[in-house]
């Protein structure tokens, strides 16, 4: 058994969420990989972030997403409406003041709180959902390529809309 580990950054716009395909990714991962028979893992490990597996619909929005990621964020947006407002609005109690001072404490605080912008953390719509999606999907390998059809891509969303951000996307292949 053989087991490759691929990273690859992906940038997020910020404003709403970014829908990131990385389908090209996963193909090249596997074909580098040299395994024929196996699984594929795709893995965000950002808390606010998702990985899923859908249709590419080709017909784009103005947000730079396509229809499907739009009806996507829009039926969980129903469930789960942003949270745009502080004090937290919607019954959210993320984040508190413990999480905000705890925050403001870390060496690298200004990356989460550019200008000490508290409002940066207003993010728990982007957890649930993230939380609701899963940060994973797992694709058979079979001879050498993903196991999914000409249709099928694979997308790595950002759901944290307060600002562009540099994102990672591991991408694991195991087998023979």
């Amino acid at each position: 058994m053989t087991t490759t580990i691929t990273s690859t950054t992906v940038t997020s716009r910020g404003g709403d969420p970014s829908f990131i395909d990385v389908t090209d990714q996963v193909r090249a991962a596997i074909a580098d990989s040299g395994i024929t028979t196996g699984t594929c893992s795709v893995i965000s490990p950002h808390t606010t972030c998702a990985v899923y597996f859908d249709e590419f619909a080709h017909d784009m929005a103005s947000n730079g997403n396509d229809d499907l990621q739009n009806d996507l964020n829009a039926a969980l947006t129903k469930i789960v409406p942003a949270q745009n407002d502080f004090p937290p609005a919607h019954g959210y109690a993320y984040p508190g003041e413990a999480h905000f001072q705890a925050v403001e404490s870390w060496p690298e605080a200004a990356t989460y709180l550019p200008d000490g912008d508290r409002s940066q953390l207003l993010n728990a719509d982007a957890h649930i959902k993230a939380s609701i999606l899963g940060s994973s999907e797992v694709f058979a390998v079979i001879d050498g390529k993903p196991g999914f059809g000409t249709t099928g891509y694979v997308f790595f969303v950002d759901f944290d809309r307060s600002r562009s951000r540099q994102r990672t996307c591991h991408i694991i292949v195991s087998g023979d």
